[in-house]
């Protein structure tokens, strides 16, 4: 069983040369898949071409376009679990058959007509759907971009856009007959969600969640506890979202006859990314419908922060094949990227495997994970979705980044503004807007939806303490 047995999330292996055994064959116990059968020999991985569409931003106005080809290449997988050389099934032998069974679970509910339409009234009486799409005039001419429109996933039950997936899983664990959930979280609004559906639903839930993490978003923790879930310290690693996914993962492989593991981000073996885009797609669904009420045609550009990226994914994926419309991923810049304090993967490209996806991974030299750095707890996550590593290597959607204090100052001038507390995470998009409609990367009259992917109540200690250590800062501290 050699490498595929190692610990889950131990250490990232560099694309080139990587030893972990992908198990994309027969499984002797494995369900029949079907239509969404597995590839049942090993994939090769191929890089596919780069495209690059028409650009609002100056410096790439030259670049060649997207075709439907490079689309389907590299964005639409020919193999399910697979974007173009990324994604896939890396998991040890113990997690193989619930990975198929999942698949084969799912696969099942994309064309049930009772369970998508049990989630549609789920989304819509219990979770708040659909959410408004605000023209936020007053930020949009403090930046210099005026037609700036806000799509409201923080006005959700749980307060994020968390709970169209946590909703979707559950009913999902429910449907294969099991009585527990486990799920990780970083700033808490998955693990919240998860603690909400399970109570919905009538399971049991245990979250996992790192100690730096639930130091700084501790009413999150509270809530988790009130809702009935058991919340589960994590004092190993560095204590943040990709140790609490470790010891999920463990849990799960020591609990799969009656566990789900609810996985909160386009993250993991197939079929979570897959999937987790789906239950979120809904976000990019609704907001084509609206922008067009409202401005009679479709967005010049989209933004979204990207962490695992499900928000991002969830808003990109409807547009995708609209050429005349660019993305933009907003990263987690933290105290700058020559720092190396930072969450950007795309900044520092390698591809590894973590967490049973092959994708963007920060690593060392060596293949090991690095520590990552952010303000945003949400965002503190050293890999991103695989989708998100395919639509970067064909040009489709642009990755940036925003740091820590970029992020603080966007939260700062949409509360004053328009009258809303953007969850940190959404602030970092905020803070690219702000950037660019200064330097006038973006044109002064381009149509723009930014996805707010949470509220920001539960980053308000986190915000006036940064405040504080500002003011220590500037009065001369030590």
């Amino acid at each position: 069983m050699g490498a595929a047995r190692r610990e889950l999330g131990a250490e990232a292996r560099r694309g080139r040369g990587a030893r972990s055994r992908e198990h994309h064959r027969a499984h002797p116990r494995g369900p029949s898949l079907r239509s969404g059968r597995l590839e049942r020999t090993r994939v090769r991985a191929r890089q596919e071409g780069r495209g690059k569409g028409e650009d609002l931003h100056r410096e790439s106005a030259g670049s060649r376009p997207v075709t439907a080809e490079t689309l389907v290449k590299a964005v639409r997988s020919t193999t399910p679990g697979r974007f173009g050389e990324f994604g896939g099934i890396y998991v040890p032998e113990i997690l193989y058959t619930p990975v198929l069974e999942l698949a084969h679970a799912f696969e099942e509910v994309r064309g049930d007509h009772a369970f998508q339409e049990t989630l549609q009234r789920e989304l819509t009486t219990f979770a708040g759907r659909p959410t408004p799409l605000t023209h936020a005039v007053r930020f949009g001419e403090a930046i210099g971009l005026t037609r700036v429109y806000l799509k409201r996933e923080d006005l959700l039950h749980t307060g994020a856009h968390k709970i169209n997936n946590a909703l979707g899983q559950a009913l999902l664990a429910r449907r294969m007959g099991k009585t527990r959930v486990v799920a990780e979280t970083g700033a808490g609004q998955h693990g919240v969600a998860s603690a909400t559906a399970c109570a919905r639903v009538g399971l049991q839930c245990t979250v996992y969640m790192g100690e730096v993490d639930m130091e700084r978003q501790r009413p999150n923790v509270e809530r988790m506890k009130l809702l009935g879930a058991e919340v589960v310290p994590v004092a190993s690693g560095s204590r943040t979202l990709k140790d609490a996914i470790n010891e999920a993962m463990r849990d799960w492989s020591a609990s799969v006859r009656t566990t789900h593991y609810l996985l909160g981000s386009v993250l993991g073996p197939h079929p979570y990314p897959t999937m987790v885009r789906e239950f979120q797609s809904v976000i990019g669904r609704e907001t084509r419908v609206q922008i067009q009420k409202e401005a009679g045609r479709l967005p010049d550009l989209l933004v979204a922060c990207v962490g695992g990226g499900s928000n991002a994914i969830g808003l990109f994926h409807e547009f995708l094949e609209d050429r005349a419309v660019q993305m933009v991923g907003v990263e987690a810049g933290g105290a700058g990227i020559r720092s190396g304090r930072h969450a950007a993967r795309f900044a520092e490209p390698a591809v590894g495997v973590l967490h049973g996806t092959r994708t963007q991974v920060l690593q060392d030299r060596a293949g090991q994970i690095r520590s990552t750095h952010s303000i945003s707890a949400g965002l503190d996550y050293p890999a991103v979705g695989p989708e998100h590593a395919a639509l970067q290597a064909s040009g489709r959607v642009r990755y940036e980044s925003a740091t820590d204090e970029e992020a603080l100052r966007a939260f700062d001038l949409l509360a004053r503004t328009e009258g809303i507390l953007p969850a940190l995470e959404s602030s970092h998009a905020l803070a690219y807007l702000a950037r660019s409609g200064a330097a006038r990367a973006v044109r002064s009259d381009a149509l723009i939806v930014a996805n707010l992917s949470g509220r920001g109540d539960k980053d308000l200690g986190v915000v006036l303490a940064a405040r504080h250590d500002a003011a220590l800062d500037s009065s001369g501290r030590g």
